[in-house]
């Protein structure tokens, strides 16, 4: 896909997923969470280079000072990938996602292994994160799934499930569920504020 075409998808995924968003040329000026995917597509390319992989990195530490924002440029990243504020995610290395995916701030994609093996989460396509959520370690969470606000992951999550609490559980979205647009921030664990 061609540079511009793509930069449009972009923005036009930034202008579906936010209600806040007033236009595309303030979009394309201050939007941190577009900049850094931006900026990782530049730094995952030069990655796929051995020779590249130092420069890679402290583009990418760069971008993480610019935007809040870290995203390491070994981790693969879909197409239409937003991310709403965006200060404070982590996204790792071996980490995968899907396209159309949608990252509140606070999100870690992190691992909990020193192990040099994929040690970083796998999220399916359609799926949305709520603030604050960890998924940790090489869990996938399938397709058009929702992580509720501050969920903890540990374990895999099939396709079409709500995923809340720590440690997070997860149950099948109905039917309702599934035709709504995801709000993260309706899953959160009532358990965890008593």
């Amino acid at each position: 896909m061609r540079i511009l075409a793509r930069l449009r998808e972009d923005l036009r995924a930034a202008a579906s997923h936010d209600p806040a968003a007033r236009g595309s040329l303030e979009n394309l000026v201050v939007y941190s969470g577009l900049h850094a995917i931006w900026m990782h597509r530049l730094t995952h390319r030069m990655w796929s280079n051995p020779a590249l992989r130092f420069p890679a990195r402290v583009l990418s530490q760069l971008t993480r000072f610019a935007t809040g924002i870290e995203i390491h440029p070994g981790a693969t990243i879909g197409r239409r990938f937003f991310i709403d504020h965006g200060m404070g995610v982590v996204i790792g290395e071996t980490a995968e996602i899907g396209d159309d995916v949608m990252l509140y701030h606070g999100v870690t994609l992190g691992g909990r292994s020193l192990a040099r093996v994929k040690r970083h989460p796998t999220i399916g396509n359609n799926v949305t994160i709520g603030a604050g959520a960890k998924v940790l370690g090489p869990v996938t969470i399938g397709d058009n799934s929702a992580v509720g606000a501050n969920a903890v992951v540990v374990k895999d999550a099939p396709a079409d499930s709500i995923v809340t609490g720590i440690p997070a559980t997860w149950r099948h979205r109905d039917q309702k569920e599934k035709l709504a647009a995801v709000d993260p921030a309706e899953y959160v664990d009532p358990a965890i504020y008593i």
